[in-house]
Parts: structure tokens; sequence; C-alpha cells
């Protein structure tokens, strides 16, 4: 994917890694759409505010209307309530759901005819560590996280047909609003965004962005056991 020259739409880019995707898309020649449900909070010069509500469908739809020229689409917008799964709120768990899987889906459907016509283009699903391991005190993000993998895996397959590449970033905990409780280390979400951006322009069907992320991978070959070590332990005694 040629990234100068193309017309990219980033959803959630009113601040973090979205912010900064829009920034580096910016600086690397790119025409940009910096979506947001306010896109008065947007204050990056040189791109092109546009309202967009991921969860809503009549949002999904006017921002299609708006643009009509994107190749590039970055599916950034997400929700983290870290509810539990079964002490949680169901509203929270169904927001999660909402947006990283069905909001996710909607904008990809949406846009997929742009990106046909625009010559297939590519999609960029941000997904995350979490994709793979599930933690206890954030179950709900984990299980939309992971049904947006598998919605990638498949987009992948759909829109080979029409040229489209899709690839999926993985990272862990980065320096954001939404991590503004985690303590332990964080990346910066504009190394992300640039090694997320130079994976999409080799073509790369995953980017892994960490140390994390990759032990996280190497560890699904290994199971239950490998990814959850206190739970065999716990058999075992």
């Amino acid at each position: 994917m040629q990234i100068e020259g193309s017309t990219a739409l980033v959803t959630g880019a009113s601040r973090g890694l979205g912010r900064s995707f829009a920034q580096e898309l910016a600086a690397r020649g790119a025409k940009v759409y910096a979506a947001a449900r306010n896109p008065a909070a947007i204050s990056l010069p040189g791109v092109i505010p546009v309202t967009l509500d991921i969860t809503d469908p009549a949002s999904v739809a006017a921002a299609a209307d708006a643009t009509g020229d994107v190749t590039l689409l970055i599916n950034n917008a997400g929700s983290s309530t870290g509810a539990r799964l079964i002490g949680g709120p169901l509203d929270d768990i169904e927001l999660e759901m909402r947006t990283h899987f069905f909001g996710t889906l909607a904008v990809t459907r949406a846009f997929a005819p742009q990106l046909a016509a625009g010559g297939g283009g590519a999609v960029l699903n941000v997904l995350s560590v979490l994709s793979w391991f599930s933690s206890a005190d954030s179950g709900a993000y984990s299980a939309a996280k992971s049904a947006e993998w598998a919605l990638t895996n498949a987009l992948r397959l759909e829109l080979a047909d029409q040229g489209t590449q899709v690839t999926a970033l993985h990272v862990g905990y980065m320096d954001t609003d939404m991590a503004r409780h985690v303590t332990g280390p964080k990346s910066d979400p504009a190394v992300v965004a640039r090694l997320a951006l130079d994976g999409l322009a080799a073509g790369l069907p995953e980017v892994l962005a960490d140390d994390v992320s990759r032990r996280v991978q190497q560890g699904l070959a290994g199971g239950v056991a490998a990814l959850y070590p206190q739970l065999a332990r716990a058999t075992s005694q």
C-alpha cells in the first residue's frame, strides 16, 4: 500500500493513537480525514475533521457520504470500560462489542465501496495484545478485541477479491488517556503509528508493535497452560 498520495480516514482521531496516525499520515503525504464523535476536538493542521460515531449507523453512513475518495481506512476508535464478564454491567460489556466488533464492521462495510473504487486500497484494524490474552479485570475488552481479531481475518478473505489489503496491529499498553491508570511500561503512540504504517506500506498482514505482543503470539501455540500458567498450577495441586 502506497501511503503517499492516498486518502486516509482515521477513526477516533481526536487523541491518543488515532491522533498520532492522522499526524503521521499527513507527514507522509496522505490526504487525511480525521474522524471523531466531536470533530471540534481535532486540532491537527492539514487534516479534514469528520463527524463519526462508529456505534451509530446513521453517523457511519453520513461519514461515508461526506467523503467518497477514501483509499486507506484505519479502524482505531475504541472503548475501555474495565468491565468483568461475570460481575460487570451488561451495558458496558455490550458497549465493548458494539464498538470493537460491530462498529469496526459497520465502518468497513460503509467504506469498502470507496476502497474498491480506488483500486482496492487497504484497511488497518487496531487490535491489541488482549486479542490473544484475557485478563479477568478486562474480560469484556478482551472478548471484544478477540472478536475483532476474528473479524479482521474474515475481512482479509472477503476483501481480497476487490484487492483490498487488510492489516492488523497488535500492541500492548500505550501512553494514552485510555491507559492512564497503568503504571507499567507503555509505548509511545507516535512510535506505534510509525511502525504500523511501515508494516502497512510493506504489505504485512500483521504488525506486532512491542515485545509483549510478540511473546503472547508465540505463547498461543502452547495453549492454555502457556498463556495462563496459574491455571496449570492450580490443576496440578
